[in-house]
């Protein structure tokens, strides 16, 4: 029994998903593929500005955008930076993510709960966290807990909402199986629960990851004495156009990092789900 969830969606996976399987490009194909449109957009984008079409008050070129990430790579700072920025990401996504994904469990295993903090969660859902940076640094400054804050809140709710959806969408037909089978509630939820909901929280962590950058980038540049997007404003305040571009692209090379990360949990987690059955993605 404790194989359920695997035995069932294999048997009712459908054909249109064999096919598609069948149709993909090799797994080396599809990771080059996800590049080829970022390429050809340097390309574009380096000839524009070699014809002059693009200003370099404007948008420098990549060239020059990568000299300019080479000259602040030797001299250290933009590992620091990075480092600074990274941790703080990584900070606010687990304390958010844990209490997210535990308001979630509760909420979605036991009615009392729901009942008593779903719509207080849900009418703080509807504040735009960014809205409370000036109340949230006459709170705690312009420190790190501000940052950690603001992160925290932000990947809070995609991943709760995701995890309380993915409880409430397991097939109630499972769970009678399981428990005329004598499995406990422990056993019902680590075997058929935990299992049905992982698609739905995954998708949760891919969009929680997003809000995260999204959200640091904001914090950094409004209250921030270190990271990535304190480097970009000090960038701005000496008009180094081609460093900002730099600060920006490499928060766009941290987020497709965390997605590729957050692609390859799901690959590793959902073995038994059929789409997931063609190995990773791009």
């Amino acid at each position: 029994m404790s194989d359920t969830p695997w035995i069932v969606a294999a048997e009712i996976a459908p054909p249109v998903q064999r096919a598609r399987r069948w149709l993909a490009p090799p797994t080396i194909g599809r990771g080059l593929l996800a590049w080829v449109v970022p390429a050809l957009l340097l390309v574009f984008w380096q000839i524009a500005s070699s014809v002059g079409w693009i200003s370099d008050t404007v948008l420098p070129s990549p060239l020059k955008v990568a000299q300019a990430g080479w000259t602040v790579a030797k001299s250290g700072a933009l590992f620091e930076n990075v480092e600074v920025s990274f941790l703080r990401a990584m900070a606010g996504l687990v304390v958010g993510g844990a209490i997210g994904f535990a308001f979630g469990l509760a909420n979605g295993v036991s009615k009392l709960s729901e009942h008593l903090t779903d719509s207080t969660l849900q009418m703080l859902r509807n504040i735009p966290h960014l809205s409370l940076i000036p109340l949230v640094i006459l709170w705690f400054g312009i420190g790190e807990e501000a940052k950690l804050f603001l992160v925290a809140l932000g990947v809070f709710f995609p991943i709760y909402l995701n995890t309380l959806h993915g409880i409430r969408t397991i097939d109630p037909q499972l769970l009678e199986m399981g428990k005329s089978y004598g499995m406990t509630n422990s056993m019902l939820f680590m075997r058929i629960i935990l299992p049905g909901a992982m698609p739905s929280i995954l998708v949760g962590l891919r969009f929680a990851l997003g809000i995260m950058w999204l959200t640091l980038i904001v914090a950094e540049t409004i209250a921030s004495q270190s990271g990535i997007g304190y480097m970009a404003m000090q960038a701005r305040e000496f008009l180094q156009v081609d460093l900002v571009v730099f600060s920006i692209l490499i928060y766009a090379l941290l987020g497709k990092l965390a997605d590729s990360v957050a692609r390859f949990l799901e690959t590793q987690c959902l073995k038994w789900h059929p789409s997931f059955q063609s190995g990773p993605r791009a």
